[in-house]
């Protein structure tokens, strides 16, 4: 007869125990018999999660929107925003000017736009968020390009 070691369970079954995690490679096994539990560790680590990424890739992914043409007017005016009511990003990720590729952009430069029109997109973990526009205006200048990483505050478009 097997010899009681521990509570409930025995030599035999503890070891048969043992050489399932070995075999499995498992780090850890815990049994509950009744109001007795055993808990077997193994030679392996935990595994550790991994970390969730920081921000989606640069560029479109595969099948997205194609870069379109760039928006910004001159060497000057990418250097310094023109003056008016800037546009920001609510969210870090990628900034689409239409809502496909075969379509037209929602705004140009000198469009009028009204409280409540999309005036972008923004893609950010694989979720397209449109943007209305918070007050009306004219577009004086787009400040990014189409497929562009963008980050959360960055200017996008400069409003007059």
């Amino acid at each position: 007869m097997s010899e009681k070691i521990y509570g409930q369970f025995d030599l035999e079954t503890i070891e048969k125990l043992a050489d399932i995690i070995n075999a499995k490679e498992l780090s850890e096994l815990t049994i509950t018999d009744g109001g007795k539990t055993i808990t077997i560790k193994g030679k392996r680590p935990a595994p550790v999660p991994a970390p969730m990424p920081v921000m989606p890739p640069m560029g479109a992914p595969a099948g997205m929107m194609p870069p379109m043409p760039a928006p910004v007017q001159g060497g000057e005016a990418a250097a310094a925003p023109a003056a008016g009511k800037a546009v920001k990003a609510p969210i870090v990720g990628t900034f689409y000017a239409a809502p496909s590729p075969d379509s037209k952009p929602f705004v140009k430069v000198g469009d009028r736009v009204k409280k409540g029109d999309v005036i972008f997109i923004i893609e950010s973990m694989k979720v397209m968020s449109e943007v209305p526009s918070e007050l009306d205006g004219v577009v004086k200048e787009i400040c990014v390009n189409n497929g562009d990483a963008v980050e959360f505050g960055q200017t996008i478009m400069i409003l007059e």
